[in-house]
């Protein structure tokens, strides 16, 4: 497995130069290390903003399975997405704010094949709240399938 986390993570993360704003490091409530967020205020309602892990070094032909912890925090704080570098188009995961504003955990199984998947980005879609923010923390990535809960 590959830890991807923001504060001791080997991944390569880079913030998208097209998009309306950037993600920033967020301390977290323990004090250890950070996660990256984006806060409700920054920019206007339907403003994107990008955060792109490059896969470089992944075998191909093989499946992976990336989980990551993430929160939606405040009320109408907007949207998170996740794409796929050979799917550009359509996102293979999304989540609007929840009843509670606890972190949760996504699992996505990315399936090497012709194509190879060379990145995953994570997008924050601006809401039209003032409060809260979205953040994404703890991103690993494990060979083969996604685990059961």
């Amino acid at each position: 497995s590959v830890d991807c986390s923001f504060s001791r993570g080997v991944c390569d993360w880079k913030q998208d130069a097209d998009d309306d704003f950037d993600w920033n490091p967020a301390d977290r409530d323990r004090g250890d290390g950070y996660y990256m967020a984006v806060p409700a205020f920054v920019g206007h309602k339907k403003d994107m903003g990008r955060l792109k892990l490059l896969l470089t070094d992944l075998r191909p032909k093989s499946s992976y399975c990336l989980i990551f912890s993430y929160r939606l925090a405040g009320e109408r704080v907007g949207k998170l997405r996740v794409f796929l570098a050979n799917k550009k188009t359509a996102p293979v995961w999304e989540q609007n704010k929840e009843k509670d504003e606890r972190w949760r955990t996504g699992k996505i199984e990315i399936f090497q094949g012709a194509e190879t998947t060379n990145s995953v980005t994570f997008e924050s879609e601006r809401g039209k709240g003032k409060t809260g923010e979205i953040g994404v923390d703890n991103v690993i990535l494990i060979s083969g399938l996604c685990p059961e809960d």
